[in-house]
């Protein structure tokens, strides 16, 4: 019969790469986990995996109970943690995924007086997910995803919380800072720093230079908004932003920016949940406070 912990064994299996590391992480003998797997192999009676040597090859019903585990198990220890939580007084751990880097600044400003008002959560914001924002949701691996590219998707709900206005921003004496508006062509001599995600998913890139067959001269990534700023202003490059974060930077550093094309690029940032935690009290009110910050700061 098929139990949890033998999916947790297949999990580490896959994620140590050996037996060894597996049972050391599981803290059981290699001689134990390998009984649990042979013992469970007898019973749905097929292989999980082929061992040759110190390899491991997954068998199709190992890969398909691996997906299993991956996605059975973090929901099963997201239920014990909340249940530990609540033993000890604590109201909660409120998980965001971000899939928009520019978001941040915007989101100290919601998470400090979200904090004061709920001093018994905690907030934890991860930004690198294995199966991407929508599977860290599904997973629950995070409780709440800030995006600019929702995906419709059963069991999920998308609030759109603001809309913003992709810009070309480019430091104040460079030649494209004197136009209103420019058109991909007069990128493709320049060198383009953004943030390091997949050109695809990249506004940039799929909603201006690709659809035109056009590529900047260099194109450079860097982590950080503030950096990333500070490079433009030395002349190092260009880069596009959403116009409300330039306008914080503006007084402090050398920076224009220009429409990207004559309609330009505008886009919403949406926050994600699982439907069936739309009514938990303190993240009803993190969106309460989300959109709130937006009103005051229009």
């Amino acid at each position: 019969m098929l139990e949890r912990h033998h999916l947790a064994i297949i999990r580490e299996v896959s994620r140590q790469g050996t037996l060894t590391e597996a049972a050391n992480f599981l803290c059981l003998t290699q001689s134990a986990l390998s009984h649990a797997i042979k013992k469970l192999e007898q019973s749905i009676e097929t292989q999980i995996w082929i061992k040759e040597g110190r390899t491991l090859s997954w068998t199709q019903a190992g890969k398909s109970l691996l997906e299993l585990a991956e996605r059975i198990l973090p929901q099963f220890e997201y239920a014990e943690e909340l249940m530990q939580q609540y033993a000890t007084g604590h109201r909660g751990n409120l998980r965001i995924g971000m899939e928009c880097h520019p978001c941040y600044q915007w989101l100290l400003k919601t998470v400090s007086p979200f904090l004061d008002k709920w001093p018994n959560v905690d907030i934890d914001v991860k930004q690198k997910f294995q199966f991407g924002g929508i599977g860290a949701l599904l997973s629950y691996d995070i409780d709440l995803l800030i995006t600019p590219d929702p995906i419709l998707q059963k069991g999920l709900h998308f609030t759109p919380v603001f809309d913003y206005e992709l810009v070309l921003v480019v430091n104040n004496k460079h030649h494209l800072a004197r136009e209103k508006t420019i058109e991909p062509e007069q990128l493709i001599t320049e060198t383009l720093i953004t943030y390091p995600v997949t050109t695809e998913r990249l506004d940039i890139f799929s909603q201006f230079l690709l659809p035109k067959n056009c590529m900047p001269h260099k194109h450079k990534t860097i982590e950080t908004t503030d950096i990333m700023l500070q490079m433009v202003s030395a002349g190092r490059g260009v880069t596009a932003l959403p116009s409300w974060l330039i306008d914080e930077y503006v007084e402090r550093l050398s920076l224009s920016y220009v429409k990207l094309g004559r309609k330009g690029i505008h886009k919403h940032i949406y926050i994600g949940m699982r439907e069936t935690d739309i009514a938990i009290d303190y993240i009803h009110d993190f969106m309460k406070q989300a959109k709130m910050k937006v009103l005051l700061n229009e």
